[in-house]
């Protein structure tokens, strides 16, 4: 189990908001934190900590020259995504980002568009691509949502499609939709859940507030997931200490 942190990028700055929050026509987004740090400081901490795979998401638009320098300021050790495509990807993996994140770009109108996702293992080989199942239970299933986590798509994340769509990525990031950016705990039976169907490195996102629900979630992932957090960490305004998680990652 590793610790995967993130920097989180809205309107250039770091922040760390409600996800769900962000595709909401009717309200503005839920901003829990607002960083007077640029990514660099953020990237730097990352590097001289040793932790690698952590992402950078740009959550709209102009946050380009901030993950770009995120990048460059720790080549190799991040992952970026939020507007990814065929057409940009190999820019930023040129640009120092071990890896892209894609969503949308692949989930488009409810689908999986497998033309897409041929074209970015083309363009940027299996090896760069994180693919993020972000998803909604629904029904008593999983499903990918999309555009801005507002729209169910048809793919359902259980123990067939998962290791379909592993054939096509080198690794996977799942946020737990409902729970992420709240502080409110763990979806369980997600974890659960994926710790039985993947067999590719896999970062779960969503709800971890202390270091017991990082014990919590390592027994209940029998140490085979990875995790990140993001607003419960003293370095993003939460109560949890970030060396007190990464000690714990990296010891155990």
């Amino acid at each position: 189990m590793e610790f995967r942190p993130c920097i989180d990028l809205h309107d250039g700055k770091v922040k760390q908001i409600v996800g769900s929050t962000l595709g909401q026509e009717n309200s503005g987004v839920v901003e829990n934190f607002i960083s007077e740090n640029d990514s660099a400081y953020f990237a730097n901490m990352f590097k001289r900590d040793g932790l690698t795979g952590g992402h950078v998401i740009m959550l709209g638009t102009g946050n380009e020259e901030a993950a770009l320098l995120a990048m460059q300021t720790y080549p190799n050790g991040l992952q970026v995504g939020g507007g990814i495509t065929a057409h940009n990807a190999k820019k930023y993996i040129d640009a120092g980002a071990s890896h892209i994140i894609v969503t949308s770009y692949i989930f488009h109108d409810g689908q999986l568009d497998m033309d897409r996702l041929e074209k970015l293992n083309q363009t940027v080989g299996k090896e760069h691509i994180v693919l993020d199942l972000s998803c909604r239970k629904r029904d008593g299933k999983w499903f990918v949502v999309t555009d801005k986590w507002t729209k169910f798509s048809d793919f359902e994340v259980n123990e067939t499609s998962i290791p379909y769509i592993e054939q096509f990525c080198s690794e996977l990031l799942i946020h737990a939709v409902d729970v992420e950016g709240k502080r409110s705990g763990m979806q369980e039976e997600l974890v659960q859940d994926l710790a039985l169907w993947t067999s590719i490195p896999t970062t779960y996102a969503g709800g971890v507030r202390s270091l017991e629900d990082l014990q919590k979630f390592k027994d209940l992932s029998k140490g085979k997931l990875h995790v990140t957090i993001g607003s419960a960490l003293d370095i993003f305004g939460g109560d949890l200490s970030y060396q007190e998680v990464v000690a714990f990652c990296t010891e155990r």
